[in-house]
């Protein structure tokens, strides 16, 4: 497999277990000059692991925009670069935008090398419907997450949070409120030694009374569309009342606004009392 020098490799890493690097990563990461990581040390021992000695150069949150020239003369020297996180595939809910704009800007390719997923890990064995929203990380004060929850709260599919184990009972709290009735699948330590998931209703989910570590994987079920029922014996009374005071149409719209439905169906009703009352 040959690397071209003026590419953009985005590696993804395990997300715990070692094992669950893929061949091409392992490939791709070997051949090239500098590995930009979120974590010296994280990564250092993922390349030790594996016996690979690769220039390691720190790429996070607080210094991406800082080392972009940096990172951009490497390319005009012809060094070959991969970009990697901790843990899993980069740039979701991790640093690397700022850079992967820059090098789109500059026509230096960007290729994805798949692997590891805390989201589609979770999903998978959900059991819940396939169609979801990744949010990533839910903000930390309660006003702006109110905010959020409740713009979410209506959208039908699921839904898949991160979340920090340590305030794992603060955002059940407030997830109670907005996702009443619907399902959690609450994910711990994906595919290391510990890998345990919690599942239950969302008002009555329990967690265990040993602390929770590191970082948490929440989904929530898909919204349950309610059916409604047609209580034709409820149409008839109140058609009777209104028919009293309303002409046949202005009685038909106003059992509309209730029933939002079957409109032929409560047509046909108040027409039939119509009828009833002038025979």
């Amino acid at each position: 497999m040959k690397l071209s020098n003026n590419t953009l490799y985005i590696v993804s890493t395990p997300i715990g277990n070692l094992g669950d690097i893929t061949l091409r990563a392992l490939e791709v990461i070997k051949k090239s000059d500098i590995i930009l990581c979120e974590d010296t040390r994280r990564t250092l021992k993922l390349l030790n692991h594996f016996k690979i000695k690769k220039k390691v150069v720190s790429l996070h949150k607080f210094n991406e925009r800082k080392q972009l020239n940096k990172v951009i003369e490497y390319f005009n020297q012809g060094k070959i670069l991969s970009l990697v996180s901790d843990a899993g595939t980069p740039l979701l809910s991790d640093p690397g935008i700022i850079l992967l704009n820059e090098c789109i800007k500059k026509n230096i390719t960007s290729v994805p090398i798949p692997g590891a997923s805390s989201i589609t890990a979770a999903m998978s064995v959900s059991g819940f419907d396939d169609k979801f929203l990744f949010y990533g990380f839910l903000p930390k004060t309660e006003n702006e997450l109110n905010k959020v929850l409740s713009s979410l709260s209506d959208i039908k599919f699921c839904l898949v949070f991160f979340v920090p184990s340590l305030k794992i009972i603060f955002y059940l709290k407030q997830l109670k409120k907005y996702f009443f009735g619907r399902k959690i699948l609450i994910a711990k330590e994906i595919s290391k030694l510990h890998e345990y998931f919690y599942r239950g209703n969302i008002e009555d989910i329990e967690l265990p009374k040993i602390p929770l570590k590191g970082e948490i994987t929440l989904v929530i079920s898909q919204k349950k569309l309610k059916i409604s029922s047609f209580n034709e014996e409820k149409i008839i009374n109140k058609a009777r009342k209104l028919l009293k005071k309303y002409s046949l149409k202005d009685t038909v719209n106003l059992i509309m606004e209730i029933e939002k439905k079957n409109k032929k169906k409560i047509y046909d009703i108040c027409l039939k009392l119509k009828n009833e009352k002038n025979s």
